[in-house]
């Protein structure tokens, strides 16, 4: 039994899936926050766009 826990202690195998998942959920919360930051100005900026399409198009 001490040996299996002393195994178990030692496995990093599932420490390395943890470390990645928490990673991934820290980029996601910065994504998350600039967008909400940032999201009127990047809307507007698309809009300036596909208003100025149909004067370069037509």
């Amino acid at each position: 039994m001490k040996e299996q826990l002393i195994q178990f202690w030692k496995d990093e195998e599932g420490a390395t899936a943890v470390e990645y998942g928490l990673i991934v959920g820290l980029i996601a919360a910065v994504v998350v926050g600039v967008v909400a930051t940032l999201g009127n100005q990047i809307a507007a900026a698309f809009q300036a766009i596909v208003d100025e399409l149909p004067k370069i198009t037509g």
